[in-house]
C-alpha cells in the first residue's frame, strides 16, 4: 500500500477513522528525510493494515505546531485516535518495524490507565455536570475509595 499524503483538512479525520496510523513529517530540503523516505515506503508495503501518512512539515506549519515538531523526519503513531509514539530522527527498517510491532501489539487499556485518558474522556462528555455548582441539599458520591461487600463484614 502507498503511503498517503496528509494536510490539515483531512488529518483529524484519517487518524480517528484508522485503528493505527504512522505519520512520517518530512521536508524537502532534509537529507534524512530523503534517506528515510524509502525505509517508510517499505514499511507500507509490509503493513498494508496500517495507514502510512506523510505531512509535509514546512507546509502544513499547524500540525507541526500541534505536536511541537521539534526536527526532521519525525515520526508518530496513533492508534484509536489518540497519540502512543513520537521520535524525531532517522529510523533504520528494523527500528521502525520494532515501533510497528510494539504499536500493534500494545495494551490500549492500561495505556489509558497510565495516561488517564478515560478519565479525560468521561469529563468531555458530561460538561454540564462538571460546570453546575455543587448543591448543598443533594447527597453526592462518597469520597475515598470504594469499598464492596456488606457493612461491617471483615474479610481476610
Amino acid at each position: 500500500m502507498a503511503t498517503r499524503a496528509l494536510g490539515k483538512h483531512d488529518f483529524q479525520q484519517t487518524v480517528t477513522s484508522n485503528h493505527i496510523v504512522l505519520v512520517n513529517y518530512w521536508a524537502d530540503w532534509c537529507g534524512w528525510c530523503k534517506r528515510f523516505a524509502p525505509v517508510y515506503k517499505a514499511s507500507a508495503e509490509t503493513h498494508p493494515q496500517i495507514v502510512h501518512a506523510t505531512v509535509e512539515g514546512e507546509v502544513e506549519r499547524e500540525l507541526s505546531a500541534a505536536i511541537q515538531l521539534t526536527g526532521f523526519p519525525t515520526i508518530m503513531a496513533y492508534r484509536e485516535g489518540l497519540p502512543v509514539y513520537k521520535n524525531a530522527g532517522f529510523l533504520t527498517s528494523a527500528q521502525l518495524e520494532d515501533v510497528v510491532q510494539q504499536v500493534l501489539w500494545m495494551d490500549m487499556d492500561e495505556f489509558r490507565r497510565k495516561n488517564g485518558i478515560e478519565q479525560q474522556a468521561r469529563q468531555q462528555q458530561a460538561p454540564a455536570a462538571r460546570q453546575a455548582p455543587p448543591n448543598p441539599n443533594r447527597a453526592g458520591l462518597a469520597g475515598g475509595a470504594p469499598q464492596y461487600g456488606w457493612p461491617g463484614l471483615r474479610t481476610r
